[in-house]
């Protein structure tokens, strides 16, 4: 039996993920006369298809390229076995239980406060909800993102997936064309590759990842692109039906000829958009930008100076886990005190893709620094110490430094473990260090993080 839905709250909360739990529990702390709106299953995009299910396959396909490398330390293994059904059986049972500890949270939600359905705009502070109408004081839309699938995929959707899809399989195909560069094709085209998969990757640009410094850029593509067939930027010419599946028709470059191969599934990996659409939004005074997101403070989260607040992968700004609950916060309870709103604390932006080597992004990036001046500081994990002593001696690491104050202003890397690096950036950067403040830090010894220190050194020798 559906909750009913009451005719008039002070906050209504739509989409209850990563930034709507935040924003309700936030909203809360002000007024009991607060809803929160699912159109669909609770449970989280990270918990359900992102962050948890991905790194389930991740970690398994890590344990098999650890087999696979073992020799270059003198050990023989044997021969080595993937059990398809076996690896997505665990990977779609710890999902779950990573989803239960969602809803077990959900489920102490105060039912009357728990509306289903989809929720569509009449104006500003009203919202209609299937046949009934609440008059809203104010709302908060984190309605989260969707993935979208290119048009040229239009004739074999039958046999494309979208990485929602991937952990339901039952077992893994024998070859996936993964569309894209980003974050998600990379993670699962690398996994699926080091399961015994045959893939190969299809993007648009160089661009790799979230990185935009060139030399680090250059050492991600010299490093994918060894392990398994990159190719970028590419143009897709058809994806057509095959009796086998699916076949890519495509060129490498402009003055190429036209090569194919014949794949078992697709998997666009090529974005996600903003679940907007059905919120009908034109209904509003809301000012959009060219995308149709609402245009938005992102120290408070207010959408121009109407009562509506904007959080999460929604805003299409920085669609990671952390930053979708920092804006749910600050949304929330600013939603809450309304109309006295006030600006919230954000962290520092950090972005972490787990591929092996993995990539990290810190504060400011190669591109937002362009036009002013900056010093870099670099390290190559080539011949890293500890890096070399694992087998895992790849990657670049530049970090970003301010002429004068010598405040540290950013990083990208492609390196091993760097997801640790990343949180020790990070944390300088928010505590606004300069480089020999960080170099006065302790590194033990022998460490990855001494890479780290090194690209601190050269950038401290140009300031």
């Amino acid at each position: 039996m559906l909750n009913p839905i009451p005719s008039e709250v002070d906050v209504a909360v739509i989409g209850a993920g990563s930034a709507g739990l935040p924003a309700f529990r936030a909203a809360r702390e002000h007024t009991d006369r607060v809803i929160l709106i699912e159109r669909g299953p609770h449970g989280t995009t990270c918990a359900r298809v992102g962050c948890m299910p991905s790194k389930l396959l991740i970690a398994a396909a890590e344990a098999a390229h650890g087999m696979e490398i073992a020799p270059g330390f003198g050990i023989h293994p044997g021969s080595i076995s993937i059990d398809g059904e076996a690896v997505m059986e665990r990977v779609r049972r710890e999902r779950d239980r990573f989803v239960g500890f969602v809803l077990d949270g959900v489920d102490r939600i105060d039912p009357e406060q728990k509306i289903s359905g989809q929720a569509r705009f009449v104006e500003d502070s009203r919202l209609e909800i299937g046949n009934s109408q609440v008059r809203a004081g104010r709302v908060v839309i984190a309605s989260g993102t969707s993935p979208a699938i290119p048009d040229f995929l239009e004739q074999v959707r039958d046999r494309v997936s979208v990485n929602d899809d991937v952990f339901e399989w039952k077992t893994l195909p024998e070859s996936v064309a993964v569309f894209g560069a980003g974050v998600i094709a990379l993670e699962l085209g690398q996994a699926l590759h080091r399961l015994g998969v045959r893939v190969r990757l299809f993007g648009r640009s160089l661009r790799t990842g979230p990185i935009t410094d060139p030399g680090v850029l250059q050492s991600a593509e010299k490093v994918f692109s060894s392990e398994f067939p990159f190719t970028a930027p590419v143009k897709v010419e058809k994806v057509e039906p095959d009796e086998n599946g699916v076949r890519v028709l495509y060129r490498n470059n402009e003055d190429s000829g036209v090569e194919e191969e014949v794949f078992e599934q697709v998997l666009a990996a090529t974005g996600r958009d903003p679940n907007l659409t059905e919120l009908n939004l034109e209904q509003t005074s809301l000012k959009l930008d060219s995308r149709g997101i609402p245009v938005y403070n992102p120290l408070t989260m207010q959408c121009g100076n109407s009562p509506v607040f904007i959080a999460g992968d929604v805003n299409n700004t920085l669609t990671v886990l952390h930053e979708a609950a920092d804006e749910g916060r600050i949304a929330g309870d600013n939603a809450g005190r309304f109309p006295d709103v006030r600006e919230g604390r954000r962290s520092s932006p950090m972005t972490v893709v787990f591929t092996d080597p993995q990539m990290a992004v810190v504060g400011k990036t190669w591109n937002d620094l362009q036009g002013r001046d900056y010093v870099m500081g670099s390290v190559s994990f080539e011949g890293q110490g500890r890096s070399r002593v694992m087998l895992q001696n790849r990657g670049r690491l530049h970090l970003y430094a301010e002429p004068g104050s010598g405040r540290l202003l950013g990083m990208e890397a492609v390196g091993p473990r760097v997801e640790h690096l990343a949180h020790l950036v990070a944390w300088s950067h928010q505590q606004q260090l300069t480089v020999q403040q960080m170099l006065s830090m302790p590194f033990y010894h022998p460490v990855v993080e001494e890479g780290l220190r090194t690209a601190l050194r050269s950038a401290r020798d140009q300031l």
